[in-house]
């Protein structure tokens, strides 16, 4: 998105996949499949680490740290709910070329899932984000803080849809009847200060595409019927709970 909004990249943009690895001052990053060259938007509907890796790279890291800052990472969403977390979001002075390369997809930061909800919301609307809510609210906000312009936020969800899509990684968070959009997530957990070899596998995604309505967050904390991915584990959870919400609401296709 912050690539698409400073015109660096484009939808079909290329960029160089391959083989399957990037290596960053002796630190290698490495995609769970090999790619070639990849359209930005192939690069989102895979799930490259290294594609996504090297438009991060193009940024400066205050860039980077003030549109995550924009999407409500590192803070506190504001909810009046018991033991709120703001999450793990460094000051960007002290970013790393690796660390920067890393919290593109997700090491490195820590979120809530609330606080990813919430960022979503900026590509279920027009680019702007609003204050959440517990509770229903008689005069919801018209219009928030843009973060991104309309174009980028379509753009985005469009690249969504896509990993939704047989040759993305969640064809199973797809719902009978209705076009989704989202994104999976697979990431080592923190224990004491590093990473362990357990799992966060998730998927968070918005329906229906056209208009979209509903966010949908679902997070499977140490995954353990032999797959771990955020498409396979958590995807199929979010497409049964997403079906159910989408039709008792009479929510049209």
């Amino acid at each position: 998105a912050l690539g698409l909004e400073k015109g660096a990249f484009r939808f079909g943009s290329i960029v160089n996949c391959a083989p399957g690895k990037l290596t960053i001052n002796g630190a290698t990053i490495s995609d769970s499949h090999p790619h070639g060259a990849l359209t930005v938007a192939q690069v989102i509907q895979k799930s490259s680490n290294v594609g996504v890796s090297k438009i991060a790279l193009t940024f400066s890291p205050k860039e980077m740290w003030e549109m995550y800052d924009a999407l409500g990472l590192g803070q506190t969403p504001q909810l009046g709910f018991p033991g709120e977390v703001g999450g793990r979001l460094r000051a960007w002075k002290n970013w790393r070329p690796i660390e920067q390369a890393t919290m593109s997809y997700g090491h490195g930061i820590s979120a809530t899932l609330i606080q990813l909800v919430r960022a979503y919301s900026v590509f279920a609307r027009d680019g702007d984000i609003i204050p959440l809510s517990l509770v229903s609210v008689d005069q919801p906000p018209l219009h928030g803080k843009p973060v991104f312009s309309a174009q980028t936020a379509r753009e985005v969800r469009a690249m969504l849809e896509m990993a939704v899509q047989p040759e993305g990684t969640a064809p199973q968070a797809r719902v009978p009847g209705y076009r989704v959009a989202g994104k999976t997530g697979t990431a080592y957990k923190v224990e004491g200060h590093g990473y362990v070899k357990k799992y966060v596998a998730s998927f968070v995604g918005l329906a229906p595409v056209s208009d979209p309505r509903l966010i949908v967050a679902v997070m499977i904390d140490e995954p353990s019927a032999g797959k771990h991915f955020g498409g396979d584990v958590a995807g199929p959870v979010f497409s049964r709970i997403m079906e159910g919400a989408l039709r008792t609401q009479g929510i049209p296709q």
